[in-house]
């Protein structure tokens, strides 16, 4: 039987993350026995045929995960629009006898492909009658398999909860901003940000929401108000008299108002500078939103969904429409392609025909709901408490270790408590302030400039309350009157939510609602599948080792990087996964002298066949004996002359810096979420204790009583982890070569 043949190719405009998905594509499908192929210059290289169509090797997409753009080259394809030129790439794919093709790139580029596989039948006909080809070719290939892969910065497909690339310029977004912010307070000064997004809003609202900037403009839900320059600059003058020293205007480039009249950062300029009096600076970020590495996400996206596509299209049969690869909560999963497309166009048809509560619709309920609470968290001050509500007390507190990101949850808890009138109160260091009494009054501008910055101004502390601390707490609790307590953080807020929960009997004080909110970079908590700081870890760990490839493959080197995560092997995983180390080692599976002995041999035939570097991760407290001193040693003297061996213990580098995009809105949402849920149960008669998360599903709350029941107490860790479920992808990318056989599916 003659080996499955399948193509790739980027086509559109670039996105970071596509090497990652690309190499995915050509590994996982040399591991299953195909043949792989390589389209250079997107469809154009379709139909230009010859050089442009390349067989791929093992090594052919070595070194290519963390660079940015798409190394096989995109370009824009009239020809490809025309009969006649699907006809010449029909002719070409089947000179390589490939009958399958995986395509990255938009919605056009996705079109494209859907209508080329509707024809592919009338073009194998016309290749027959014309002589091209014969009847017998023409049989073997009868019908051609499409998977689709959406590569774009602007996160605007149906179907998908991120594309390829969005969170990588949403990663340059929030950096520029972040700079200028620091500049704009200086002097005191307004910027506009423009950024891209034809007919998406994505990125222009989640940098908004992610940097605590004013104003933004997005084209799903132009301002409300003729008047809208009116109403931006009366906004931006309350919020320097509330004591904001900088204006930030964000604006994506399809933004226009009601009517439908394109808004332009000069537009915008124009009307702040006339308004406020002063001089006004723009800034339009362009393409440099789509360049450079791509994140620890991107990376990561692009290389499941790669894996994705190769099982669609083994999968694929001639009944089978093209499906396109999606990812739903951190699950991958499929759709029908141009239902995808056919959604996603409803949107821009939305908008063009003035009907923006049809297009905020479409976008979704996270979408709309992020709009609504970015609302909340720019206004200047907040709404004046209702006459005669219920004004409750709610606390905020850090828990353990710091974890980026815990100042943005505490800024949105605090600014949506208060908009809702009531009084919020911060806890200083932990469970400590809180035995303490260490509690002070948050005011709207007490959180200000807190979006953006990492660590955990409020303080925190690893004690976790036993029973002679619980007397000091309920003590406290009763002093200011607090009726609602949020904990952000990591095992050590959970345990100790839990100890009060359960003296409730014997401490009154704690029969008020209680929710934990999960912020620890371990990403070790039950009932949440990603917490608030494992993202900006995993960046800080991308960062290192891109770093250290670099310098080991300048001298033949075989590095050994330890990485926090205490017994729980996600970050190990997954920056093995993102930066294509040779093997990880989680505490999960332990190590043993045969995994040291086969992984050596590994390394070492590797070097023999023209390898300059090698890597491998290793978690913490994945073996208390073999231990990375040990693995290096070890390495090291096997590998004689071969390479040298050097260890990396990156400590508390994972924990610092600013929070990545992702964990500022995972942050927002989360907190957002439980201030309603302590409003919602402070004065029930048996309030409910709980903590939140993102599961499969989207948000979830669970009780405190489900957290015994979840938890693996000896290692704290979740019982079930959903990311060990990646673990044979990232073996098999790992690999020097394919194996000799393709796997058996079930």
């Amino acid at each position: 039987m003659a080996k499955k043949r399948l193509a790739i190719l980027t086509s559109g405009g670039d996105a970071p993350g596509m090497n990652a998905a690309i190499r995915a594509v050509v590994r996982t499908g040399l591991d299953w026995g195909a043949e792989v192929y390589a389209i250079y210059e997107g469809y154009q290289g379709l139909i230009d045929g010859g050089s442009q169509i390349r067989k791929m090797t093992w090594d052919s997409v070595g070194g290519i995960l963390h660079r940015g753009g798409t190394v096989i080259g995109t370009a824009r394809c009239e020809a490809f629009r025309t009969h006649e030129g699907r006809r010449q790439a029909a002719h070409n794919l089947l000179k390589h006898q490939i009958d399958s093709l995986v395509v990255i790139g938009g919605d056009g580029s996705l079109t494209g492909a859907n209508l080329f596989r509707q024809e592919w039948p009338m073009l194998l006909r016309e290749l027959v009658e014309r002589g091209e080809i014969d009847q017998k070719t023409a049989d073997r290939h009868a019908f051609l398999a499409v998977v689709g892969l959406v590569g774009s910065i602007d996160n605007d497909m149906h179907g998908t909860d991120m594309t390829i690339g969005a969170d990588t310029a949403l990663h340059r977004i929030t950096e520029a901003i972040d700079a200028l912010s620091s500049t704009a307070a200086s002097h005191q000064r307004t910027f506009v940000v423009k950024v891209m997004g034809r007919h998406c809003g994505y990125l222009a609202l989640m940098a908004c929401l992610a940097t605590g900037a004013e104003w933004v403009l997005i084209p799903e839900c132009p301002p409300e108000m003729d008047n809208w320059q009116e109403k931006m600059v009366a906004d931006l003058k309350a919020g320097r008299k509330a004591g904001r020293r900088e204006s930030i205007v964000v604006i994506a480039e399809g933004a226009r108002d009601r009517h439908g009249n394109p808004i332009g950062s000069t537009e915008v300029v124009k009307a702040l500078e006339e308004g406020l009096g002063e001089e006004v600076r723009a800034t339009v970020l362009g393409h440099v939103q789509r360049g450079g590495m791509p994140s620890a996400f991107d990376r990561n996206l692009g290389t499941l969904m790669g894996y994705a596509a190769v099982e669609a299209v083994f999968d694929a049969t001639p009944e089978t429409e093209p499906q396109l690869i999606c990812l739903r909560g951190n699950r991958i999963k499929r759709a029908p392609l141009m239902e995808c497309v056919e959604r996603t166009r409803a949107v821009a048809d939305a908008i063009n025909a003035q009907d923006y509560e049809r297009a905020m619709e479409l976008r979704g309920g996270s979408f709309t709901q992020a709009f609504r609470t970015l609302r909340t968290l720019n206004r200047s001050l907040p709404h004046a408490p209702t006459a005669g509500q219920t004004r409750l007390r709610l606390a905020v507190m850090n828990c353990g270790a710091p974890a980026p990101g815990m100042n943005t949850a505490v800024r949105a808890a605090v600014r949506i408590g208060l908009d809702k009138g009531h009084t919020m109160l911060g806890v200083t260091n932990g469970f400590q302030g809180l035995i303490d009494g260490e509690i002070r009054e948050l005011d709207w501008m007490s959180v200000n400039g807190w979006a953006s910055v990492g660590g955990a101004e409020l303080g925190t502390s690893r004690i976790t309350p036993t029973g002679r601390h619980l007397y000091s707490i309920a003590r406290t609790i009763e002093k200011h009157e607090i009726q609602g307590l949020l904990l952000i953080g990591g095992w050590t807020a959970y345990k100790g939510a839990y100890e009060m929960y359960h003296h409730r009997d014997d401490y009154p004080a704690f029969n008020i609602p209680m929710i934990c909110l999960p912020a620890s970079i371990n990403n070790n908590l039950p009932g949440s599948e990603l917490s608030v700081g494992a993202d900006t870890a995993l960046n800080n760990i991308a960062w290192a080792v891109d770093r250290i490839k670099q310098s080991a493959i300048a001298q033949e080197r075989c590095f050994v990087v330890e990485v926090m995560g205490r017994r729980c092997g996600y970050l190990a995983l997954m920056s093995g996964l993102a930066t294509g180390a040779e093997r990880v080692y989680l505490h999960e599976e332990g190590v043993t002298l045969r995994d040291l002995q086969e992984d050596l041999n590994q390394i070492v035939a590797g070097f023999k066949h023209g390898k300059r570097l090698g890597l491998i991760i290793r978690n913490e407290n994945a073996n208390p004996v073999y231990t990375s001193d040990f693995m290096a040693a070890l390495f090291e003297e096997e590998g004689g002359a071969l390479f040298d061996v050097r260890q990396t213990i990156l400590g508390h580098l994972q924990q610092g810096g600013d929070p990545s995009p992702f964990d500022r809105i995972q942050a927002t949402r989360l907190a957002a979420r439980c201030v309603e849920f302590l409003i919602e149960n402070a004065l029930a008669h048996v309030p409910a204790s709980a903590f939140i998360g993102l599961g499969a599903g989207g948000i979830q709350i669970l009780s405190i009583e489900e957290f015994p029941k979840m938890i693996d107490e000896t290692h704290q860790r979740p019982k079930n982890q959903w990311w060990l479920d990646l673990r044979p992808i990232a073996g098999i990318l790992s690999q020097l070569g394919p194996r000799s056989r393709p796997p058996e599916k079930n």
